[in-house]
C-alpha cells in the first residue's frame, strides 16, 4: 500500500514590500521636528554658573547677543580680544541698536513688549564690555535683559 507524506510547509519569507514606506516615514518625521541651529556661534564661551535659575518660555522672542574670545578660524582677522557677535556676524556696540530694532520689526507688534534680550557673555569678559552694552539696550528701550548661565553643580 501506498503511502502518502505531507509535504513540509515551509514559512514564506519576509516581504520587504513596505520597507521603503517606513523609512520615508521616519525620515519625514525626522526633517519636521529636528530643528537646525539658526546661528553659529563664532565665538568662545564658558558661561558663569548660577544657583538661580529660570528658564526663558518663550524663546522665539529671544534675541541673543554673544560676547566672547573669536574662535582660532578668525583670530587672524579679528584678534584675540573679546568681540561681540549679533546673529551670524560680529558687531560693533554701536550696532546694537540697529539690531534690536531689525529685531523688533521682524516680530508682530504684540509680542514686542515681550521681546527678550539675552546676554550671553563668556565668564572671562571684562565688565567695561558688558557696561557699553548695557547702555545700548537702554538707547534702544531694550530694557528686558536676561543674562545666560549654566546650572552650577554642588559637590557635597
Amino acid at each position: 500500500m501506498a503511502r502518502f507524506r505531507k509535504a513540509k510547509k515551509e514559512l514564506p519569507a519576509i516581504s520587504t514590500a513596505s520597507l521603503p514606506d517606513i523609512v520615508f516615514m521616519l525620515l519625514f518625521f525626522f526633517m519636521s521636528v529636528v530643528k537646525m541651529r539658526d546661528v553659529t556661534v563664532m565665538v568662545r564661551q564658558s558661561l558663569p554658573q548660577g544657583t538661580e535659575l529660570t528658564k526663558l518660555e518663550k524663546k522665539s522672542l529671544v534675541s541673543n547677543i554673544y560676547v566672547g574670545v573669536p574662535h582660532n578660524q578668525y583670530i587672524g582677522v579679528y584678534g584675540s580680544e573679546p568681540r561681540i557677535q549679533l546673529n551670524d556676524q560680529f558687531a560693533e556696540v554701536s550696532d546694537i541698536v540697529n539690531f534690536i530694532v531689525v529685531e523688533r520689526q521682524a516680530r508682530d507688534e504684540a509680542e514686542v513688549p515681550l521681546m527678550v534680550t539675552s546676554l550671553k557673555i563668556d565668564e572671562y569678559t571684562q565688565m567695561k564690555i558688558v557696561q557699553d552694552i548695557k547702555q545700548e539696550l537702554r538707547r534702544a528701550s531694550a530694557l528686558h535683559i536676561n543674562y545666560s548661565a549654566k546650572k552650577r553643580i554642588d559637590n557635597q
